[in-house]
């Protein structure tokens, strides 16, 4: 199944600069993979050929077949094998699983996105394939002309459905055979829709649809950001540079005609947005230390672990005041917008938006509900990182979300992570009804969570921007510092979150990842669990 996770929020905004910039020797060539992916990929390799033995251990019936998605191995020598899984053939929606094992290859626990039985009643569906993207199609076309997603601007046309597969719907309800349909278009803001859509197989009943390619609510345009002088590592072809990097997987920048840029002297931009090349010089920055961020921090070579870079394309439509990352292309793609005069290119931007990507190649959260608002946090928590990380000269690290664009029109932020409600519709603290929410405000659980767990409650002053969070009950709470508050969240994305956790999911899978890093009982261990009852998740 492919998974298009595209923009949260929709961050940053402005124009980069010329910098000086060097070209490592032998550039020409594509660097070999390194040693890390490769023992990446043995270990899948391996996970893979005991596939059928772990699933007869697991109890799995005789048509359910494990499909390996990735591995992440401790130091003791623990494993966590993370599992698709098929049944009769067709891909299970909602049946993937993480399978923990002791050093000595003994399961010690699984963790499912779905408990019980995936089994449906018949693998006969009643209707064909066109039959199933004929009513997918339909649906969408209702649609046009207006919206029920307030980050999405209306659809204004609705292109041919991609062929209908068969799948085993179990994420909600009776397990029962259905169709997945693509069906893409056009918005009115310029930015492509892909919805993914999934029927029963027999009613046609639509059972899950959501937008693949998220976009913020955030209209309007920014001053431009500067992000000052910097150094990119480009390739040299032996009669021009290109602005490709060899040392982060081969990732690159290209217009929006598709075109690499290059350039004779090797010097970029010059930090205005009427040169193409200043939008370009910060796509690729905001590449590379997201790719930093992630290698440095957590050992993670690219998005997908594999070694391989992905690539960014600058000055997408026309007037577009947005950012999106596509699994599809593997890339990220960002708007010029208002005017044409103030691209969407911020180091923020980079490090939320390709997190989505992280997120799609390793939990897999589901892009509705109080999932989608998980997925939303971790892409605002690691954006905030790597805004941390870059600790540019002229963009002071904070924890507020697109800062520096003014998109509202009055100075404020798009979000705030030390209490959420302060944009006016996220929430602080979770209740029953907080999945109902659009996923960027239904975020503001997570974020305000993470926030606390790093930095404590209470009015503080953090490189100069005041903060003063709130708790659920009144009672204060102590950080235990950004660092080892990102730690356990990776650890809980990559070793124990499913396509299908919840808040309560997610305060099991911190504290399992708390555990396993710092010790049951540890200090850190009892600060996630009262940053949680902090947000009112217990």
């Amino acid at each position: 199944m492919k998974r298009k996770l595209a923009v949260g929020a929709a961050l940053s905004a402005s124009a980069l600069l010329a910098g000086a910039i060097q070209v490592g020797a032998g550039m020409a060539q594509a660097a070999p993979a390194p040693a890390a992916a490769q023992q990446r990929a043995a270990l899948v390799a391996q996970a893979d050929a005991e596939a059928p033995a772990t699933a007869r251990e697991l109890g799995l019936a005789a048509q359910e077949k494990l499909v390996v998605k990735d591995v992440v191995t401790d130091a003791d020598g623990s494993r966590h094998v993370r599992f698709e899984r098929t049944f009769g053939g067709l891909p299970v929606l909602g049946g993937d699983l993480i399978v923990h094992h002791d050093a000595r290859g003994a399961v010690t626990s699984v963790d499912r996105a779905v408990p019980g039985s995936i089994a449906p009643a018949s693998l006969a569906p009643k209707l064909s394939a066109d039959q199933a993207a004929a009513k997918a199609t339909g649906v969408v076309q209702a649609t046009v002309g207006s919206t029920a997603d307030a980050d999405q601007a209306a659809l204004t046309s609705v292109g041919k459905a991609g062929a209908a597969k068969l799948v085993v719907w179990a994420a909600s309800g009776t397990p029962r055979l259905a169709y997945q349909t693509v069906v893409e278009g056009v918005r009115a803001d310029g930015t492509p829709s892909r919805q993914l859509l999934v029927t029963d197989a027999a009613s046609g009943e639509v059972l899950s649809t959501h937008e693949q390619i998220q976009t913020s609510n955030a209209t309007g345009s920014g001053k431009g950001v500067f992000v000052g002088s910097v150094t990119l590592t480009t390739n040299y072809t032996g009669s021009t540079y290109q602005l490709k990097d060899n040392t982060r997987g081969g990732q690159y920048t290209v217009d929006k005609n598709g075109t690499l840029y290059t350039d004779a002297d090797n010097v970029w931009g010059n930090g205005l947005a009427s040169n193409p090349q200043s939008a370009a010089v910060d796509a690729q920055y905001g590449a590379a230390a997201t790719w930093d961020f992630y290698k440095n921090t957590f050992g993670r070579l690219g998005i997908r672990n594999d070694g391989v870079g992905a690539y960014s394309k600058v000055h997408y439509g026309s007037n577009y005041v947005n950012a999106f990352w596509d699994d599809g292309c593997f890339c990220m793609t960002y708007g010029d917008g208002s005017g044409n005069t103030h691209p969407l290119t911020a180091i923020d931007v980079a490090g939320h938006e390709m997190t989505h990507g992280v997120t799609s190649a390793t939990a897999g959260l589901n892009y509705s509900g109080e999932s989608g608002g998980l997925n939303e946090a971790t892409s605002d928590i690691f954006g905030t990182m790597v805004e941390f990380y870059a600790n540019l000269p002229v963009d002071t690290p904070d924890y507020l979300i697109g800062e520096r664009l003014n998109l509202n029109g009055n100075g404020t932020p798009l979000r705030y992570m030390d209490k959420p409600s302060k944009d006016g519709a996220s929430a602080d603290y979770w209740s029953s009804t907080v999945g109902n929410k659009d996923v960027h405000y239904s975020s503001g659980v997570a974020n305000h969570f993470f926030y606390l767990l790093s930095e404590g409650s209470g009015a503080k002053v953090i490189n100069g921007v005041s903060y003063n969070s709130p708790t659920y009950t009144g009672a204060a709470v102590a950080g235990i510092g950004r660092t080892k508050a990102a730690a356990i969240w990776y650890r809980a994305l990559t070793t124990y979150m499913t396509s299908t956790t919840n808040y309560k999911g997610a305060r099991t899978a911190t504290l399992s990842a708390a555990s396993s890093l710092y010790g049951s009982g540890s200090a850190e261990y009892n600060a996630v669990a009262a940053a949680w009852k902090a947000v009112n998740v217990n």
